[in-house]
């Protein structure tokens, strides 16, 4: 009878073990996924900072608003070295770039906010952008002459001027680092005085 009782007790520890271990494999597993969904909400919190960036720019350079700083990219030759820089870096640059903080009204993405319900939609920095002038765009026929009405043969029509705008943004995690580019035509010149 003491033996039955024993084995008993035996079965039952190793029960207990197992069951130990499945529970930390799942409680780690879950620890993961958390870390995989924080990742990954970071991630798009940045790429959605930038594209916000490129937005308001976008629409600052469609107004013709002449407070944009840009860079005269429009000759191979012309191209900064901080614009090559800040385009092809795989850390965190600012140099020679303009932070943005809203197309009309100030806002700081890195300041926390008192309303709770924003309080972990804090970016580590604002977004930061640069603008480049690529030159005029042209006819595709026209060569170096104004650009010409299609369907009029004579008529000049508005110039306009192709813009490549690249934007750099952060999520809750300074870490986490998003580039993201886009070519803007706008019939404005904006006056393009960095180096």
């Amino acid at each position: 009878m003491n033996r039955q009782r024993g084995a008993v007790l035996v079965l039952a520890m190793i029960f207990l073990l197992l069951l130990t271990i499945v529970a930390i494999s799942t409680s780690g597993r879950s620890l993961l996924q958390e870390r995989m969904a924080g990742a990954m909400r970071n991630a798009q919190q940045a790429e959605w900072s930038a594209e916000n960036a490129l937005r308001g720019v976008e629409w600052n350079l469609f107004n013709g608003n002449a407070g944009i700083a840009c860079y005269n990219s429009s000759s191979a030759g012309a191209i900064s070295p901080k614009v090559t820089a800040f385009r092809q870096s795989s850390t965190w640059i600012t140099d020679g770039a303009t932070e943005y903080k809203g197309a009309a009204v100030p806002i700081d993405y890195s300041a926390t906010s008192a309303d709770a319900a924003l309080s972990t939609a804090v970016m580590a920095d604002n977004p930061w952008y640069i603008v480049e002038l690529l030159g005029q765009d042209l006819a595709p026929d026209a060569g170096n002459s104004a650009a010409k009405e299609m369907s009029s043969g004579a008529a000049g029509t508005t110039k306009f001027y192709l813009y490549r705008i690249t934007a750099r943004a952060t999520g809750g995690s300074p870490n986490t680092i998003r580039v993201v580019e886009t070519t803007f035509v706008t019939p404005y010149l904006a006056v393009c005085t960095l180096s």
